[in-house]
């Protein structure tokens, strides 16, 4: 990753957000993973979240939300569903971007090339979602939620996704995908040598730098999205992966702009990013 120019969207409520600034806005996470309780127990020691159970409606799996230093609600962490495990999907972050129309949205992701995997469903009182993968094949979600938004911060704070990451087979084609299915513009590109290539930063609407996409460094890593979580000191938080049981894959390191990040892994094998600001925020 390089320094983000500028935050993205932390929500005052689960999932809500609606209207002008909702296609292609972030509004919320979920880990799916193999333990739930093992799961919030590692996160919250990392990245510092406190917990809330939520109630998802009855016959629905137990959800609890996350929730960041200053208090706001940033997503949640639930069980895999079955078939997932048992197909030996991973532990994993889902991103939940808006749309006013999860149907109309799903159906034009299907003609780009994308698969659906959990079809257009409600939650009651929260809104509505979907699952898919892209044509590469990175997980991603639809939501139209039944509120409206919160204020769109500067930056990200304490606890709050800071950078989103795609690894993927075909970066023109995936960015080619997201940019017609959800609006999001490239802002930068970055050359990264004859091994990776070129590191696309985009955003939304020139006022919201969201994150990069890559060319997968190896074969053995699927495509798929990491989300980095900003945090005080990075070294910190990498020794606090270790003591807990999770791996440190990359890093600590210091980015182009200044800041340091690492990328680490879960007990249950989930991906993710730690992220210390050092450099201020720039427009985009």
């Amino acid at each position: 990753m390089t320094s983000p120019a500028s935050g993205t969207d932390a929500q005052p409520s689960p999932l809500s957000a609606t209207n002008d600034s909702l296609l292609g806005r972030y509004l919320w996470y979920d880990h799916m993973t193999t333990d739930e309780s093992a799961a919030r127990a590692f996160y919250t020691t990392v990245v510092g979240w406190t917990t809330t159970p939520f109630e998802m409606g009855p016959g629905a799996p137990a959800y609890t939300m996350w929730t960041n230093a200053a208090g706001a609600p940033i997503g949640g962490v639930m069980r895999m569903p079955e078939q997932e495990s048992a197909a030996g999907v991973p532990a994993h972050w889902l991103s939940y971007v808006g749309t006013p129309d999860v149907d109309a949205t799903v159906a034009e992701a299907e003609r780009l090339g994308a698969s659906t995997h959990v079809p257009p469903t409600d939650i009651p009182t929260v809104g509505r979602f979907a699952v898919l993968t892209d044509p590469q094949g990175a997980y991603f979600a639809l939501f139209t939620p039944s509120n409206a938004p919160g204020p769109m911060p500067a930056e990200p704070g304490l606890g709050d996704v800071s950078w989103h990451e795609l690894y993927t087979t075909d970066l023109d084609a995936a960015f080619d995908f997201y940019r017609q299915l959800l609006g999001w513009s490239e802002a930068s590109t970055m050359d990264m040598g004859p091994e990776h290539g070129r590191y696309l930063m985009y955003g939304r609407g020139g006022q919201h730098m969201y994150g990069g996409m890559m060319k997968r460094p190896t074969e053995e890593i699927p495509p798929m999205w990491t989300l980095y979580f900003r945090v005080p000191d990075v070294d910190a938080a990498v020794a606090t992966v270790k003591e807990q049981g999770g791996q440190v894959l990359t890093g600590p390191m210091e980015v182009p702009g200044g800041d340091r990040v690492a990328i680490c892994r879960d007990p249950q094998g989930g991906a993710f990013g730690v992220h210390q600001r050092v450099s201020q925020p720039s427009a985009s």
